[in-house]
């Protein structure tokens, strides 16, 4: 999830697109011809490209504009492969264009700005039943475990470079994602009560600190849509938010838009069950998870309020500035 595509409508965009999409299909490896079809747009725009008998499938993201520069998402594929390779997490492969880059910088008559896309290797596999989170989650917990101790201990790449998702990042004067005041469905009174919310997180998180075995690289949007199960495997997809945050900020994601279902402290159990597996977890930063899930609800509050085109951002609504009261509510009275 990242900031919006402009002022321009979503379907104009998906229609200028498009024929970067054809475009793109030519030019990655493959002995048959591949057909884009669009599977999601949020920020980026994926697609899967595929021969007409769906024998060989890969997938195409292209990127938004002026978001992550090309060193960024060079340090985010550079991560991927670290992961497969060194730290037993199943993650895709990135695949060449016929350049032999991984980055392909493509333009056409449609969009002569041109946009940066990247190839991936297509992983077979199903989401999570949302339904049913609970078996998926100690084997979440194991891989983001495996995928935090990988990150300790990793030296980053010279020239590496990801956003940080931080205090200043989440509330300052430039956001990343937009400040959270312009999210749907605010007046004074709740304005008044995200205020208080926000100067209490706040402090809490700087008192928490960003010491190395609490905060260092991490995927940042670990929902259950960019996650896969196959045959028990959990894999890990889409790392275009990953950066430099707290490790227990992934566990806030895994629960995106979920925080109020009254299963979350079963889920946050099988999580920290399947994590302790393969890494320690404190009770200190137990104690703090509530403010991780509070502060990924505030920034995704901010991101509809600069995303509001989106499918996403519409089908969450109102209701899901509602439900963001009544959970800052119950964490003010706590540790307000």
């Amino acid at each position: 999830m990242t900031t919006a595509h402009g002022n321009e409508g979503q379907d104009a965009l998906l229609q200028r697109l498009e024929s970067v999409a054809h475009k793109a299909s030519g030019l990655v490896d493959s002995n048959v011809v591949l057909t884009p079809r669009l599977i999601n747009h949020s920020e980026n725009t994926t697609y899967l490209l595929s021969d007409d008998a769906g024998t060989e499938r890969k997938i195409l993201r292209i990127h938004r504009i002026d978001y992550h520069s090309p060193a960024a998402i060079k340090s985010e594929l550079t991560w991927v492969d670290a992961l497969r390779n060194e730290a037993g997490v199943h993650t895709p492969q990135i695949l060449p264009g016929c350049s032999d880059d991984r980055i392909q910088f493509i333009t056409t008559d449609d969009v002569p700005e041109g946009r940066q896309c990247v190839f991936f290797e297509y992983l077979a596999g199903e989401e999570p039943d949302e339904d049913n989170l609970l078996p998926s989650f100690p084997n979440l917990g194991e891989t983001t475990a495996r995928m935090h101790r990988h990150a300790r201990n990793w030296t980053l790449p010279d020239g590496f470079e990801r956003f940080h998702w931080n205090v200043d990042t989440a509330f300052g004067g430039a956001p990343h994602w937009g400040h959270w005041y312009y999210g749907p469905n605010l007046n004074n009174e709740r304005n008044q009560l995200f205020t208080r919310l926000v100067s209490c997180m706040s402090d809490r998180l700087n008192k928490f600190g960003t010491a190395p075995d609490r905060y260092g690289l991490v995927h940042a949007d670990m929902r259950v849509a960019n996650l896969l199960i196959h045959n028990g495997d959990t894999r890990v997809i889409d790392f275009d938010d990953s950066g430099i945050s707290w490790y227990l900020y992934d566990l806030a994601t895994a629960l995106s838009f979920i925080e109020e279902r009254p299963d979350v402290p079963d889920l946050i159990g099988a999580w920290l069950e399947g994590y302790r597996r393969e890494e320690e977890m404190s009770q200190a930063e137990e104690d703090e998870i509530p403010t991780f899930l509070m502060l990924r609800r505030m920034l995704i509050l901010a991101w509809m309020g600069s995303h509001s085109e989106t499918d996403l951002a519409q089908s969450l609504g109102d209701e899901y500035t509602d439900v963001s009261c009544d959970l800052a509510e119950i964490y003010m009275a706590k540790f307000g």
